[in-house]
């Protein structure tokens, strides 16, 4: 007699999916039709001979799109882990990309900066830095490489996904955090043929509770992704663009204009912020360049 199984998606690369049970055994899954709608962090449900029957509602979804295509990132996530590091130097828009992307979805968010043993570029990184620390936004600093106690405690309760350039040592702050991520991830390229030394698919790890003398990590999981260099928002209105920048949202509808696309109108509180010292143009910078890029002003 045969019984459908409730699991989560831990692996995701092309069409086949590692899932999850709550068991913690794993199998592996397939699409019923030709189109993949699923995603890393996804909760299905499951023939026995594979098949996947069913999405269960997801209660986040971070994707980035472009107008042509979508790309799923993570499912019910909680947490977006911003990595970036000292070198190489990181897009400061491509940040605002993914911070929008997050606020949209009510997403906690939080920023690594990486490898700040490398003094040289510390300045600068900070530089770039500040108008997101003047917001709010929490910012770390560490060495992956050397400690990453300052990550882990930040972790607790959530279903935090990595998201950043490669070669910002997202690959690097994984193995540190979760002992036999490495062996994982070489398992899954050896059975797909791909490279070794770089993120190609999607995975979900479970977070280990620390021993007495580290802080635990408890009920948490990780979700590594690829490096990616673009981050489109073309599934947002420019007002839900707007509504992602935390600044902007106290003086949306304070404008003179209703539809003031705060460029040089008169009377567009935006400006007048700026003019103020209360909003940072370079975020203005960003807020044009997302809007400009949906082709709708």
């Amino acid at each position: 007699m045969s019984s459908n199984r409730r699991g989560t998606i831990v692996a995701a690369f092309g069409r086949h999916y590692e899932i999850e049970f709550s068991d913690g055994t794993t199998t592996t899954g397939y699409p019923l039709g030709k189109k993949s709608i699923y995603t890393c962090g996804d909760e299905v449900d499951l023939s026995d001979d594979g098949q996947i029957l069913s999405l269960h509602p997801r209660r986040t979804l971070l994707y980035r799109a472009d107008g042509y295509r979508e790309k799923l990132i993570a499912a019910n996530v909680t947490q977006l882990v911003l990595v970036v590091a000292t070198e190489p130097s990181f897009s400061d828009a491509l940040l605002t990309r993914a911070l929008v992307a997050a606020e949209h979805e009510g997403m906690q968010t939080l920023i690594v900066l990486n490898k700040c043993d490398l003094t040289n570029s510390l300045a600068a990184a900070r530089t770039l830095l500040a108008p997101f620390v003047a917001l709010g936004y929490r910012v770390i600093e560490m060495c992956a490489k050397q400690d990453v106690t300052a990550l882990k405690t930040l972790l607790n309760g959530h279903v935090s996904v990595l998201v950043g350039q490669s070669g910002m040592g997202k690959s690097t702050l994984t193995n540190a955090l979760i002992p036999g991520a490495m062996a994982a991830t070489r398992e899954v390229s050896v059975a797909l043929d791909s490279g070794k030394h770089t993120t190609t698919h999607a995975r979900l790890y479970r977070l280990p509770v620390g021993a007495d003398s580290t802080p635990s990590i408890a009920n948490a999981a990780l979700i590594d992704c690829p490096g990616l260099q673009e981050f489109g928002l073309s599934h947002l209105t420019p007002a839900e663009i707007g509504h992602g920048f935390l600044e902007f949202r106290p003086l949306l509808g304070q404008c003179r204009f209703r539809d003031c696309q705060h460029r040089s109108e008169p009377g567009c509180a935006i400006k007048t912020a700026i003019e103020s010292g209360n909003v940072h143009p370079r975020r203005l910078e960003h807020f044009h360049q997302l809007v400009a890029a949906l082709g709708k002003i």
